[in-house]
């Protein structure tokens, strides 16, 4: 009887690719990727340098209502990703997503301070000090004029001056961070 030589040990070229589960993983990504290209507006893909053939996929899939249409245009979106680095495009909608989120963090702000100062004079202090650049004769005005809208009629969000008092307190919180940058660039 023969012995048969030893079997050869698995070679580590076998175990440098990735599996098929994690092929599908990168795939599912990609069509993910995708997905969030296609909220970002013109001026944000357009930098991106993205090659005709997939921008005319996206503008397709922003058309498509079918929901299997939809589905199958978003897997074709996914496989030309796999043609081009998608690292650009997970910046740009990350950048994207963050502009939103602080957008929309700025707006809470507002509403907020906005609220305060109608509830109670402690809080009008309390912004005069904390952006002295402000308007004081005009925001003591929109306040009272907001507080007078307010007693008349609970619940009472529309007025002129409630509306008013908000853009001013949003140009007021919007402009305060570009004084301490600039105060910062002068050191």
């Amino acid at each position: 009887m023969r012995h048969h030589e030893a079997e050869p040990a698995f070679e580590d070229d076998d175990f440098d690719r990735p599996s098929k589960s994690q092929k599908k993983r990168d795939m599912h990504d990609l069509q993910s990727l995708g997905e969030d290209l296609l909220t970002l507006p013109a001026s944000r893909v357009e930098p991106l340098n993205l090659p005709e053939i997939l921008l005319d996929a996206v503008q397709a899939a922003k058309k498509i209502t079918n929901f299997e249409g939809r589905r199958r245009q978003m897997q074709y979106i996914g496989k030309l990703m796999r043609r081009i680095d998608p690292e650009p495009i997970r910046e740009a909608v990350a950048a994207f997503k963050l502009g939103h989120a602080q957008d929309s963090l700025a707006l809470h702000q507002a509403e907020r301070w906005r609220e305060r100062l109608i509830e109670n004079d402690a809080a009008l202090q309390e912004f005069i000090a904390e952006f002295p650049g402000i308007d004081v004769q005009q925001l003591r005005n929109l306040v009272r004029a907001a507080r007078k809208d307010a007693a008349g009629v609970p619940e009472k969000r529309n007025g002129r001056a409630f509306r008013e008092l908000f853009q001013l307190v949003k140009s007021t919180l919007k402009a305060a961070p570009d004084e301490t940058d600039e105060a910062a660039d002068d050191e």
